[in-house]
């Protein structure tokens, strides 16, 4: 068999596990750095005491902190606001303690702390459309959810929610961060809800590249390592696993696995929505992909057998409903609603999903059925296994209202 052609993006030095934390003032010393700047979340690394202990460990190194806090996806006041106050503090290191939103402006204020102008100017399809030079102060990221996969990208999505809103990235190669922590004792106090939908988001990214028309043999093998790791223990997360420190290992190398998969065979429909969903109306990313992936791959899954029946994507639907089918145990489809058919099989087990976890429909933040065309405009099918015709993309829109 002839082999395509293919690249593959390069991956940080990563350091994952339990307690690996405690690498941190050493990798922070290998970028001679004293000066500190932590990104952070919201309450649950406060509450979990991590801060103060991560706080106490840098200081007792002699290194010293500042501490600013993204509560939502950053927007690009909230960047731009935040170099102005740092930009005259000698940072020497950023480091980003907490879920996607936190990674991504950890890694969009290392990339613009070194410079002057707004991030708007670098946005994709935003602005000036400035490339992004790769200066940057060296960035550390240190994921405490399940969900993005950021801290292996190259790029920071910046949000700006409302009427006109965006969803876009500032991107350079060498805005990967520079090193990545993955502890898993930093995750067990993520909510339930939060890691369905980030479990969902990662989950999504893994599949999304698996299906691909762009993958590889190898970005095949590590979304396919990532789907083995999370789907026995996405339930377990968001349920009696919550603080399994195992459960939450098999998440977080999900996670990690989806954001290189991502970089190496692009995304499909599911993250076509996100992008208007997510400028136009206040969702949450994770909410986003989990509560339109089992539609997705319903409507793809037909569309393939319909119009292309010899598309690629339909043996890998069926693969993916066999490893579904092994794990039934765990994935918790009533026997009455299991269809004989694999492929089918795999939908419907997203589908169950999506109930089970709660997953919120687009309604709950304010979609309609007049939205539709305003969304459908800027959707695309970027990597769908099938380029989806309009009527079937609101299919899957409307089947979430």
């Amino acid at each position: 068999m002839r082999m395509k052609p293919f690249n593959f993006a390069n991956i940080p030095p990563l350091y994952f596990g339990q307690g690996q934390r405690s690498v941190l003032p050493d990798l922070i010393a290998q970028f001679k750095g004293q000066n500190v700047l932590l990104v952070i979340g919201g309450r649950s690394l406060q509450t979990g005491g991590w801060l103060n202990l991560i706080d106490q460990q840098l200081n007792t190194a002699g290194i010293t902190t500042a501490i600013v806090n993204c509560t939502s996806e950053p927007s690009p006041a909230f960047i731009d606001q935040t170099c102005r106050t740092y930009r005259d503090q000698a940072i020497d290191v950023v480091i980003g303690i907490g879920g996607g939103s936190v990674v991504d402006a950890g890694k969009a204020i290392s990339a613009m702390l070194p410079h002057k102008n707004s991030i708007v100017d670098h946005l994709e399809g935003v602005g000036a459309g400035i490339p992004h030079s790769g200066q940057k102060i060296p960035y550390i990221a240190m994921p405490t959810t399940s969900g993005t996969g950021s801290e292996v990208t190259q790029n920071a999505v910046i949000s700006e929610v409302g009427n006109n809103g965006y969803k876009k990235s500032i991107r350079h190669p060498k805005l990967v961060p520079d090193a990545i922590i993955v502890d898993s004792e930093l995750l067990v106090r993520c909510p339930a809800a939060i890691t369905a939908a980030c479990g969902m988001d990662a989950l999504t990214q893994l599949i999304e590249a698996y299906l691909s028309p762009t993958a590889s043999p190898l970005s095949d093998a590590i979304a396919w390592s990532g789907i083995e790791s999370i789907t026995p223990n996405l339930l377990l997360a968001c349920g009696p696993g919550q603080a399994n420190l195992d459960v939450r290992a098999g998440m977080a190398y999900g996670s990690l696995m989806s954001g290189i998969a991502l970089v190496n065979a692009g995304l499909g429909v599911v993250h076509g929505f996100a992008s208007p969903l997510g400028g136009l109306f206040p969702i949450p990313h994770g909410v986003v992909c989990g509560t339109l992936m089992g539609a997705a791959m319903q409507t793809t899954w037909q569309a393939m057998q319909t119009r292309e029946p010899r598309n690629p994507g339909i043996v890998k639907m069926q693969r993916l409903g066999q490893l579904l089918r092994q794990q039934q145990a765990l994935t918790d489809v009533p026997d009455s609603t299991i269809p004989e058919e694999d492929g089918q099989y795999f939908c419907a087990v997203l589908t169950h999903w999506t109930t089970q976890l709660e997953i919120p429909r687009l309604s709950t933040y304010g979609v309609t059925r007049g939205d539709s065309d305003r969304i459908l405009a800027q959707t695309k099918n970027r990597n769908n296994p099938i380029q989806l015709q309009r009527s079937e993309l609101q299919t899957i829109l409307e089947t979430r209202l």
